[in-house]
């Protein structure tokens, strides 16, 4: 099965660290890179910051050490790492996440 990771980063320098890792490791395929204004609670305050959001495209298995990896160069305490399930999408391209993810 195919998923999609989130990652928010705090700023491009943070989310290039953490892209390349997951990737070098193979534990992605493809990691996208996007600025996002985000707006969460944080020790009792509501906060807002500027951050980037990563979606990485990768399989099932491989979300365990993802995040292992993901929360090892992170510089949050605790950082937004979830996962969603793909239901579907163009064949070759999931073909390809398989193959980059297993080589």
């Amino acid at each position: 099965m195919y998923i999609t990771v989130f990652i928010t980063a705090p700023d491009k320098e943070s989310g290039k660290k953490i892209a390349r890792h997951i990737l070098e490791k193979r534990l992605a395929a493809c990691v996208n890179m996007t600025p996002v204004s985000s707006m969460y609670w944080w020790e009792g305050k509501l906060e807002e910051s500027d951050e980037v959001l990563l979606i990485a495209k990768t399989t099932t298995d491989k979300l365990e050490e993802l995040v292992k990896e993901a929360k090892a160069v992170h510089p949050y305490q605790v950082p937004e790492i979830i996962a969603v399930p793909i239901v579907g999408g163009y064949k070759e391209y999931l073909g390809w996440v398989e193959r980059e993810t297993h080589a």
